[in-house]
């Protein structure tokens, strides 16, 4: 009995060695799955209760990437060129150094070079003037003669111009003188002559201005070039011709002259024009004293044919005159599209030629306020229509009624 105990007790022993001792329990599925999903949840309930709304997560992430992307490829160029740039370096020191000893000896030679380069690029070339200068000391008189020009600028889209030249003392300018116009050309002959009465001991001060234009019938009037004569700097005793290189001289300046009130009034009925010169202001003075003595001369014309012409009283020393005179003119209806008003202030003088101080067109073939004011005065029959005109060089309106009308 005792034998078959000590036999069992071994068995069972050698039973509970030979059986592996028990492992831990493996983790429940369903355990971790409900873990992993309250994690998400929680993740996602978070981030719907941030400040931030989502695009704009969305977008610092977006700019994060691309400041991360910037800073790879910079430094991607850094390492890639970094055994290029002692070459560079050393390059660009080998230059320095040459350009040093070259420079020292070449430093004069060619600041000179840039100097006289520079002066050609601003010299232009406007173009040449022949003209002829003489004075006749029995008369009193200077004699100008504008004889052609050769190679002006071209002003004009076509490659051409429409020179004329003006002719004009300083500082004075009471007195100008005009070529004729020649048509697209840029070698024009004039052979035009003009004469300044002007005693020779008040020569030394004056300047004589050749000036010449490109005309433009609806603008206005470019200056080509010019050339300026000190009349000290001339001997007068002999005839003086020769050619000189036109300048480019500034855009004369535009001389105020005054502005008149004109009032225009027709009746259709009788065919009646009343014209009314009503006042001027800010004339020209033309006197020595600084002032003038206005009065207005009213020329009426038809199709180039003059009708008849009136004149206001002489206003003594003023350049703001009042004069409020009225003349009529018979018109019939059927004419009086085609008629032309010019109104031209003299200052009067007693003892020589009257000098016009300016002039004003109205009516057909007029652009501007002229026109206006003459379409206004048909438009408004029977009524009284008043403008004020600001005065224009004589020359300049008889130029522009010389040309063609439409």
């Amino acid at each position: 009995m005792r034998l078959a105990s000590v036999q069992a007790r071994a068995r069972r022993a050698a039973e509970e060695r030979e059986e592996p001792p028990p492992g831990p329990a493996p983790p429940s599925t369903h355990h971790s799955d409900h873990q992993f999903k309250n994690m998400k949840s929680k993740f996602f309930n978070e981030l719907t209760h941030m400040p931030m709304p989502m695009w704009a997560i969305g977008a610092i992430v977006v700019v994060v990437l691309a400041l991360v992307a910037c800073l790879c490829f910079c430094i991607w160029k850094k390492c890639i060129n970094k055994g290029k740039k002692p070459k560079k370096v050393r390059e660009r020191k080998g230059g320095r150094g040459r350009r040093k000893k070259e420079g020292a000896g070449e430093g004069e030679e060619g600041k000179e070079g840039e100097g006289k380069e520079g002066e050609e690029e601003e010299k232009e070339n406007f173009g040449k003037l022949e003209f002829t200068l003489d004075y006749n000391f029995t008369d009193n008189q200077l004699i100008v003669g504008i004889l052609q020009a050769e190679n002006l600028a071209a002003m004009d889209m076509g490659g051409t111009s429409d020179p004329y030249v003006k002719v004009y003392m300083l500082p004075d300018k009471k007195k100008k003188f005009e070529t004729k116009v020649q048509r697209k050309n840029l070698c024009p002959v004039f052979n035009e002559t003009f004469i300044f009465k002007i005693p020779y001991q008040e020569l030394g001060g004056q300047t004589l201005v050749l000036q010449v234009f490109d005309f433009d019938r609806f603008g206005k009037h470019d200056v080509i070039g010019q050339i300026s004569i000190p009349m000290n700097s001339v001997d007068l005793a002999q005839p003086l011709h020769e050619w000189r290189d036109l300048v480019g001289g500034e855009k004369e300046e535009v001389e105020k002259l005054g502005d008149i009130c004109i009032s225009l009034r027709y009746v259709p009925t009788a065919g009646k024009l009343t014209i009314n010169i009503m006042e001027a202001k800010h004339l020209k003075a033309m006197d020595c004293g600084g002032l003038s003595d206005p009065f207005v001369k009213v020329v009426l014309q038809h199709q180039g044919k003059r009708l008849k012409k009136k004149k206001t009283t002489v206003k003594q020393n003023t350049l703001n005159p009042y004069f409020n005179e009225s003349f009529s003119f018979e018109i019939p209806f059927g004419q009086i599209q085609k008629v032309q008003v010019l109104i031209t202030v003299y200052d009067y003088d007693k003892l020589g030629s009257n000098d016009a101080i300016g002039k004003v067109w109205i009516g057909f073939g007029a652009s501007g306020v002229g026109l206006r004011h003459w379409s206004d005065m048909l438009a408004n029959p029977r009524r009284p229509v008043a403008q004020w005109h600001a005065l224009c060089p004589e020359e300049e309106v008889d130029e522009a009624l010389k040309k063609p009308l439409r």
